[in-house]
C-alpha cells in the first residue's frame, strides 16, 4: 500500500466531517418567526409577557442528537408585559437587574431523542447570576426549509432571585413561572 493509498480514505473522511460540520454551522434561528414567552400568576390571574430580543446557536444533527449542541442568550432588558407600570419594574433590581445582568443564558449538556420529534435537552440555565440545571421537552416539526421547535418548561423565580424584598411573596406573585418557547431554525437536516 502506498502514500496514496493510505491518505485517500483520511481526506475522504475529512470532506465528510467538514461538510457535516459546515452544514450544522449554517444552522441557524429566525428571529422573526420565534418567540419565548413568559407567564406568571399575579394574584391568581396569569399574566404574559415575552423577550422580544435573544439570539441561539445551533448546533443540531436529528440523526446523532447526543452530538447536539444549543446556546441561547436572551436580552433581559427586552422583557416586555405590554404594559408600562409591569415594563418599568422588570429592569429594576428587585427583578432582572438588567443594568448588572443584561442577559440571561442556556447552555446545553446532553440532547436525548425520544422520538417521533421529541427530544430532552438537558443544560444549564443562568439568569440574574445564579446557574441552575435545567430539563426541556422538545418538540420538532417540519415545513419546507423551517423547523419549529416548540415546548414549556416551569422554572421557580425564587431560585433565580426574581421579585426580592417586597415582591418575593409568592401570594401576590407566584413563584412558578411557565416558559412557552416557538423558535424557527434554518437548516436542520429532515427528521
Amino acid at each position: 500500500m502506498n502514500f496514496t493509498q493510505l491518505l485517500t480514505p483520511l481526506v475522504l473522511a475529512g470532506a465528510a466531517l467538514s461538510a457535516c460540520t459546515s452544514a450544522m454551522a449554517q444552522q441557524k434561528l429566525l428571529p422573526a418567526q420565534s418567540e419565548i414567552v413568559f407567564v406568571s400568576k399575579q394574584m391568581g390571574v396569569p399574566v404574559e409577557g415575552r423577550f422580544k430580543k435573544f439570539e441561539a446557536q445551533i448546533a443540531f444533527d436529528p440523526a446523532k442528537p447526543a452530538s447536539s449542541k444549543m446556546a441561547f442568550t436572551i436580552d433581559i432588558a427586552s422583557a416586555s408585559f405590554g404594559a408600562p407600570e409591569p415594563d418599568a419594574e422588570l429592569p429594576k433590581a428587585s427583578w432582572f437587574n438588567t443594568l448588572k445582568f443584561p442577559q440571561a443564558t442556556f447552555q446545553s449538556d446532553t440532547v436525548k431523542g425520544l422520538g417521533a420529534g421529541k427530544f430532552e435537552v438537558s443544560g444549564k440555565l443562568n439568569i440574574k447570576g445564579t446557574t441552575r440545571d435545567l430539563v426541556v421537552p422538545v418538540t420538532l416539526a417540519q415545513s419546507g426549509a423551517v423547523t419549529t421547535a416548540s415546548g414549556s418548561f416551569t422554572l421557580k423565580r425564587m431560585s433565580f432571585k426574581l421579585g426580592e424584598n417586597e415582591w418575593s411573596d409568592t401570594s401576590m406573585v407566584a413563584d412558578d413561572v411557565q416558559v412557552k418557547f416557538k423558535l424557527a431554525l434554518a437548516g436542520v437536516a429532515k427528521l
